[in-house]
């Protein structure tokens, strides 16, 4: 059967866009459901400046849970080298940078251009531990929420520049409008393969802003993308569009997948539940659709 990964990012992307800090002990029983639902790749905290987003004041003590919780892979997102350095003082061993295409957009979240971040990356790669492992986030790959649509030739040359650095690691590229169409994901995907070979990683970032996060995720697999990061309750807003939903929800992929006989490791049942459990937390931003279908479901069963 063939199988697929999905890297659970609610616990951090969804996380990050709640206002109202969450307790950690609130955030550990969320993960350990979402743990027991099967999920084995999970974006936890991210190491940032505790200023700027004190929803991650706790991010080593979230991390150390994490890593206690047997087979997990635990990833921590690092804007910097000097996060990723706080982050490996913490007994991290799988980071994901984070850097745009877009230099608009690059500059609004970290202040510096996309090469000045890529030569963050180079320190990052340098000071990897031997059996850590490196993720790179590539956002605005295909549409920048401030000036459209990203030419695949710029997304091209900044992974020629930091494919490189890193050869083993494992590089998402990420739809982070959620306005992009599945032939683009498609196009894009099938030129990295093509320039980079079947030996590069490659994960795929989906937003359901529009509506097209499960159909885009499908594209990326047609391409033989394998990895897919999603958010349970499609918890996380968009910034540049407040109200509109953000990352594709888990539950929505996972229903594909089994649909597909495509193997992911998730218990739906499980899973809707944990997600039910994400909903109710203060200022989640929630979307999706399975939950919600599987909800008005039950509702109707109730009645009769």
């Amino acid at each position: 059967m063939t199988e697929v990964a999905i890297v659970e990012v609610g616990p951090r992307d969804g996380f990050q866009s709640i206002a109202e800090v969450i307790p950690a002990e609130r955030k550990k029983a969320l993960i350990d459901k979402l743990y027991h639902a099967g999920v084995r790749r999970m974006e936890v905290t991210s190491f940032v400046s505790e200023a700027a987003l004190p929803q991650f004041r706790d991010a080593a003590e979230i991390l150390a849970f994490a890593q206690g919780l047997s087979g997990m892979d635990p990833q921590v997102l690092v804007p910097t080298a000097r996060h990723a350095e706080r982050a490996l003082r913490a007994g991290a061993d799988h980071l994901a940078f984070v850097l745009s295409v877009s230099e608009r957009h690059n500059r609004g979240n970290v202040r510096r251009s996309p090469l000045e971040s890529a030569a963050e990356y180079d320190s990052i790669a340098a000071m990897m531990p031997g059996k850590a492992r490196l993720r790179l986030n590539v956002a605005t790959a295909f549409d920048c929420p401030h000036d459209g649509p990203v030419d695949e030739g710029e997304t091209m040359r900044l992974l020629e520049r930091l494919v490189p650095v890193a050869p083993a690691a494992e590089i998402a590229l990420c739809d982070t409008t959620g306005r992009v169409a599945p032939a683009h994901v498609q196009s894009l995907f099938s030129k990295v393969r093509q320039a980079f070979g079947d030996e590069l990683k490659l994960a795929f970032h989906a937003h359901d802003t529009y509506g097209l996060g499960a159909a885009n995720t499908f594209a990326a697999y047609q391409t033989g993308v394998r990895v897919f990061d999603a958010a349970a309750a499609g918890l996380g807003g968009c910034p540049f569009a407040p109200g509109a939903t953000g990352n594709v929800a888990t539950e929505d992929l996972i229903y594909m997948f089994d649909g597909m006989r495509v193997n992911s490791g998730i218990d739906l049942a499980r899973l809707l539940d944990a997600a039910a459990d994400i909903a109710d937390v203060p200022g989640a931003q929630t979307g999706g659709r399975v939950r919600t279908a599987a909800f008005a479901r039950a509702c109707r069963a109730s009645e009769g």
